[in-house]
């Protein structure tokens, strides 16, 4: 069975080109290490870890899977191997965090600060990028609670 990690950071309107490089480049080494990789299927981070996904060497369909939070298929991101439509909203973040045993925060706005959140209180490890502001970097390092 595949390994699998959730990649979480923020849609489009909060991503800068660096921010976008680095995500496709983890979106490669992950597969390139057999990862599957989940996440909220979405443009931003979500869309550029996939895109790096479907570049590396061993990737193979499945390798990205996609939780969207609107019914419409047709609304995940083109790099969305599998998708789940949930209806849910942002409510479907826990199923991202709750599908993998490791998390990778890179960014974020108010959705990677639940999807962190959810997370922690789920007993994931988290692992936290600080280079590129964002909640990823508010949290870096800090024990939210006991």
């Amino acid at each position: 069975m595949s390994k699998t990690i959730s990649v979480i950071g923020p849609n489009s309107a909060l991503c800068t080109n660096d921010l976008l490089d680095f995500a496709f480049n983890l979106g490669v080494t992950l597969v390139d290490l057999d990862y599957t990789v989940i996440n909220g299927g979405m443009k931003g981070v979500m869309e550029a870890v996939f895109k790096g996904a479907h570049n590396s060497t061993n990737y193979a369909f499945g390798k990205t899977i996609g939780i969207i939070p609107s019914y419409e298929r047709s609304d995940a991101n083109e790099f969305c191997d599998i998708v789940i439509p949930t209806g849910m909203g942002y409510a479907r973040n826990i199923l991202v965090v709750n599908s993998s045993d490791t998390i990778i925060a890179l960014a974020g706005g108010a959705g990677t600060l639940s999807e962190i959140a959810f997370a922690w209180q789920l007993g994931k490890t988290i692992y936290t990028f600080d280079n590129f502001g964002g909640w990823s970097k508010e949290l870096a390092d800090i024990e939210i609670d006991n």
